[in-house]
């Protein structure tokens, strides 16, 4: 039996949490057993519209009988490239019943990445929007093993027609392609497939390329099912709680945290198609939402909106972030105006979303030396070693990288054996963020192994020089790069962008920042932009930054 000595962080849970979660073989099973106790309760929301599991169940059904028919088959994979929307949670149950793969793809995503993902999946059918195929994924695809595609109309489900996010024209299905809702209420049967095990492959889920060319995680059934029990068993929601997606669902952290969980609790999942700040001001308003989850930029955008109030965030009994680090400056401004906690999490795509996180009832404690903010607590289940190049464990309070072994580590990468060999010597993943841990298990990200900063021999974590931008009132975003500089061989930049109606100088930010760091961290380049490069699920992009403007230094 492990120890609190090597599981330091049980001694901080109580005894319900320490309990070892046992979930369902997948989240089909879940779904199955929220349409048999809760037939007539609303499975999804999107904007007036309403879909209760019954209906969900109907139409799922009909997804995995049209895709059946057309020659689709167990083990076959299945693109959705869908905002979100019904359609994507109706195309991924359609797709588990008749036994097949999804792979999530951003919809942001054109020809070339696209066709990455299509080529190394070697998908089968394509779930997109009908504008997506005009205007390029028909001719991607006709490059590809893709022999079934099905256009989905993000004006279905609902009559409201939101200008702010629903901008391109309703257009018919494409001649060749097959519209979903009409394969969904076609009727076709149910394919008489085997359930999905918790060793089944559930999704190929392509990392977000922040760091290079994308590789696809291969999330079980019980990856999936596993982090989507902890969470709904965690967050100790009441039964049938509301959901909002403000994650992207083709992310993992919307699939799993939102979704995934929303099913494993029988609840609702309210939509609002993608992220707009007003339109989900109204959405928070009006399904008076008990739970979300998304990246820091996004609390940040709403933080910032002209008419955000304390009341939009009066129905939420926990509001987590994930998919990018929070700075302390945001938790605590966030709370002060809305008396909302923004509670922490750590995980990626190779761990199925979370494998830390703050508990009910806990406060994520600030690192004193570095300023930094936990990210949470390990489950019981899971191992979290900090190591150093040789895979040793380091002391408490020393940084190292963060190793994950646990039930929702991912086996490996498709067709990928020697970047899964690297990244999971004996399934233990090698996460490739630089952490430490304190004595009482509480862990600490300090930043990407990648990002690191030489400054003269010194080394730089832009996270610690970003935290302290953060306590500027003036700055809404902040990203911290290394660039060349002929006498430091890198030096410290920042590019800012500035929360509305905010002035500030760059020679004045470099002034606040010497102030409280150390001389070879303060940036001595500030360039002020009016949006930083992120990615769909909100982590912004250094590595653009760093790629497309270091050379013009």
């Amino acid at each position: 039996m492990t120890s609190y000595q090597d599981q330091p962080w049980l001694a901080q849970l109580t005894e319900v949490q320490r309990q070892s979660i046992r979930p369902r073989p997948s989240v089909l099973h879940a779904f199955r057993d929220a349409v048999r106790t809760r037939p007539d309760r609303a499975a999804f929301a999107y904007f007036d519209g309403q879909v209760t599991y019954r209906e969900a169940d109907e139409l799922s059904d009909g997804i995995a009988g049209h895709l059946a028919a057309r020659g689709f088959r167990p083990g076959d994979r299945l693109a959705i490239m869908l905002q979100n929307t019904p359609h994507f949670v109706l195309a991924l149950l359609g797709a588990w019943k008749a036994g097949g793969t999804v792979v999530p793809v951003n919809p942001m995503y054109k020809g070339g990445e696209l066709g990455h993902i299509l080529a190394d999946a070697e998908v089968s059918a394509l779930v997109c929007a009908g504008h997506a195929w005009e205007e390029y994924a028909r001719e991607t695809a006709a490059a590809s093993s893709v022999r079934i595609a099905l256009t989905a109309d993000a004006y279905d489900f609902q009559t409201r027609d939101d200008p702010r996010v629903l901008t391109h024209r309703r257009i018919p299905a494409p001649e060749d392609t097959d519209d979903l809702l009409a394969a969904a209420r076609g009727g076709a049967a149910r394919p008489d497939v085997p359930e999905p095990g918790p060793d089944d492959i559930a999704l190929i889920s392509y990392t977000s390329g922040t760091s290079g060319t994308p590789k696809g995680a291969l999330n079980t059934h019980g990856n999936i099912a596993y982090n989507a029990e902890r969470q709904h068993v965690g967050h100790e929601l009441p039964d049938g709680s509301t959901i909002f997606v403000l994650a992207p669902l083709f992310h993992i952290t919307g699939m799993v945290c939102e979704l995934s969980t929303s099913i494993a609790d029988a609840g609702t999942l309210a939509m609002a198609y993608r992220f707009e700040p007003g339109v989900v001001l109204d959405a928070f308003a009006e399904y008076r939402p008990a739970y979300t989850v998304g990246p820091s930029t996004a609390f940040m955008a709403l933080r910032a909106h002209p008419k955000v109030t304390r009341d939009h965030f009066a129905s939420f009994l926990l509001a987590s972030s994930g998919g990018a680090p929070v700075p302390p400056a945001l938790v605590e401004r966030f709370e002060a105006d809305f008396g909302l906690y923004l509670k922490n999490g750590y995980g990626l795509t190779e761990c199925t979303a979370p494998c830390a996180s703050v508990p009910p009832g806990k406060r994520a404690p600030v690192d004193p030396v570095s300023g930094t903010l936990a990210v949470g607590l390990p489950g019981p289940d899971s191992v979290v070693r900090i190591i150093d190049d040789e895979g040793r464990d380091v002391p408490f309070g020393e940084p190292g990288e963060i190793a994950v072994r646990g039930p929702m580590v991912v086996p490996g990468y498709w067709r990928a054996p020697e970047a899964s060999a690297a990244a999971l010597p004996d399934g233990e993943l090698r996460t490739g963020d630089i952490g430490f841990m304190d004595p009482d298990g509480w862990l600490y990200v300090v930043d990407r192994k990648k990002d690191m900063i030489n400054a003269s021999g010194f080394k730089v974590w832009p996270r610690e020089v970003e935290d302290v931008l953060y306590t500027h009132p003036a700055v809404r975003e902040a990203a911290v790069v290394g660039v060349p500089d002929p006498y430091r061989g890198e030096t410290v930049k920042a590019y800012i962008s500035l929360r509305p109606g905010a002035e500030v100088a760059p020679e004045e930010l470099t002034s606040y920042c010497a102030q409280r760091l150390a001389a070879y961290k303060y940036p001595r380049r500030i360039e002020i932009l009016p949006e930083l490069p992120k990615t769909a699920s909100g982590k912004i992009l250094r590595r653009e930054l760093r790629e497309s403007r270091s050379p013009r230094e």
